[in-house]
């Protein structure tokens, strides 16, 4: 993305105006992952996240301050007919709520794209902005909660509303996808509850979240494969808490359910 310019979504700047349409799914809901992002854009359904990414889109961090941030939600990022799905927690505020695009334009963005690109499940090794001419192979990649929030913390009455979008995608995602990759226990407590509702088979009690954990999630058109694996943040891959091979490891051995190369 050249200095200044806005990033390339479909509808471009009408996405600032009210929640009503976009939150709502309609009487038949949306019937692609295109028509879900297009609503998704718009939606102002939490006041604290909406205050929040508007004013970090207008104040900018220094670094930035050629850019016109996105602040707004962020829709997933990938193909229709992905066969692994790879949820995090929320955009960064200086990430994908300038770029418009998940994991784009952070260091958190840097570690899951490269491993990606090392596995062969995306075309290029960097993210940095949603013109960069990055595709994903096989793979979307979203999250629970789709506004940047304060102190990278969604409240629970956020994270709840903003369940309907996952659920949305999942329903969406579900004749293709076969394996899902949770980044963090908060991406985990968040993502059951849409798996769920979403029409997999959840096992009581829920499965508690680790790292390189794997649950079988039964499905009416088939099994689905959830592993979880330690979120890509900086504090945990600047203290190695999870190092690339960590990553890769887990990214590989879902890539291997999902029945794409890697």
């Amino acid at each position: 993305m050249t200095s200044g310019a806005s990033p390339s979504r479909p509808g471009g700047g009408a996405y600032g105006g009210a929640m009503g349409a976009a939150h709502r799914s309609g009487p038949t809901g949306p019937t692609s992952l295109a028509d879900l992002d297009r609503r998704l854009v718009a939606c102002r359904a939490c006041p604290r996240l909406v205050e929040w990414r508007e004013e970090v889109a207008a104040v900018k961090r220094a670094a930035f301050a050629d850019w016109t941030y996105w602040g707004r939600p962020v829709p997933g990022f990938g193909p229709p007919d992905a066969r692994l799905l790879i949820v995090g927690l929320a955009p960064a505020a200086h990430g994908g709520n300038r770029t418009g695009r998940m994991f784009t334009g952070d260091r958190s963005g840097d570690v899951l794209y490269r491993a990606l690109y090392e596995l062969g499940l995306a075309s290029q090794p960097t993210s940095v902005a949603a013109d960069d001419g990055l595709r994903v192979y096989g793979v979307r990649v979203t999250a629970p909660v789709h506004c940047a929030p304060p102190a990278n913390r969604p409240t629970p009455e956020e994270r709840d509303t903003c369940r309907s979008w996952l659920v949305r995608e999942l329903r969406l995602l579900r004749p293709t996808l076969r394996a899902v990759v949770v980044l963090g226990a908060y991406g985990w407590q968040a993502a059951l509850p849409a798996f769920a509702e979403a029409g997999w088979a959840v096992p009581r009690p829920r499965p508690v979240f680790g790292h390189g954990a794997r649950v079988t999630l039964a499905g009416t058109e088939g099994p689905l494969e959830l592993f979880g694996c330690f979120h890509v943040s900086q504090r945990n891959t600047f203290t190695g808490r999870l190092t690339p091979e960590m990553l890769r490891d887990v990214l590989r051995t879902a890539a291997e359910a999902a029945g794409l190369p890697g």
